[in-house]
């Protein structure tokens, strides 16, 4: 199966052939998959070179003369190198591109710390107005890409990975899905996790919902399921630990709650290993999700009888 950044150099080409709003701007970081639309759009596919401040400028310039950028490189060079580009060029001056990332939280552990983002999606939420994208396959990575290139001029970060699920599902762009229903608790999982949220919680009698979009994030799915489900709340995200603890926490606000944030854990790993490596140490791995969810459920997220 080819993976979601696969997807995107070919999605991207189309689109740029279809619409002459878009232009394309790169950090010598995928140059090569974009030859042939650089040679038939040499003014709307840019390589800047190893300039990541520059990435983000010159995006929100384009974006300024009414055209649609899409900036792409690795996570870490695009939401954290350039956060005051991101902030000002971007959100200063309030107007829009499209952020499309790589190498995720771990994606390239060989790479080391410098090439891992566990953090992007929690520094993007201390801005204003950004919707954020986390697709789980590559099938729903093209939808929500060209859905946040037709998107007027919003502020939109897409989160590529090449961790991804067996099968995609029904994506909107906007509301958390329910793939499984129980009475005993409720599990958001995020992205890439699902699929191991669904093995850890085989049998265990709780609502399973689907994000693939976390910002704005689907308060009123959540608050729906937790009226059938109780308001036990696990939030399972392929990034920093906690980071939507408090999006939950204000939508389940007037009720008495529990939550509890997994996610990729605060301490940094210095003998990087492989991706699995980085999963079961972060407890993110099926096995380890079942007792950490199931510690906190206790006696109520038991298997039906």
């Amino acid at each position: 199966m080819d993976t979601m950044r696969d997807r995107f150099a070919p999605v991207m080409t189309r689109l740029l052939d279809e619409d002459p709003r878009v232009a394309v701007v790169l950090a010598e970081i995928g140059k090569d998959g974009f030859t042939e639309a650089r040679r038939r759009h040499p003014d709307r596919v840019i390589n800047v070179g190893i300039r990541e401040q520059l990435l983000v400028g010159a995006g929100a310039g384009l974006a300024l003369t009414g055209l649609r950028p899409v900036v792409h490189t690795f996570a870490s060079f695009l939401v954290e190198r350039p956060f005051e580009q991101v902030k000002l060029d971007l959100g200063h001056q309030d107007v829009g591109a499209v952020l499309v990332s790589a190498a995720a939280s771990f994606d390239w552990p060989a790479g080391g710390f410098t090439h891992m983002a566990p953090g992007d999606v929690a520094l993007l939420d201390t801005l204003d107005g950004w919707t954020v994208h986390v697709p789980g396959h590559p099938d729903e990575a093209e939808q929500l890409l060209r859905q946040a290139v037709a998107a007027g001029d919003d502020k939109v970060y897409v989160r590529l990975s090449v961790q991804s699920n067996a099968q995609g599902q029904s994506v909107d762009g906007a509301r958390f899905r329910t793939v499984r229903e129980g009475r005993a608790g409720v599990v958001v999982a995020v992205g890439p996790m699902l699929d191991a949220v669904l093995a850890a919680t085989e049998g265990l009698d709780v609502t399973v919902l689907y994000a693939a979009t976390v910002r704005p994030f689907d308060g009123r799915t959540l608050r729906r399921a937790t009226e059938a489900a109780g308001t036990d709340v696990v939030l399972v995200e392929p990034y920093l630990a906690g980071t939507s603890t408090a999006a939950a926490g204000d939508a389940l606000a007037d009720v008495p709650h529990r939550l509890l944030g997994l996610g990729v854990r605060r301490r940094e790993l210095r003998r990087y290993g492989t991706v699995d490596e980085h999963l079961t140490t972060h407890g993110l791995d099926a096995g380890s999700l079942r007792e950490r969810i199931g510690g906190f459920l206790g006696a109520s997220g038991r298997p039906r009888p």
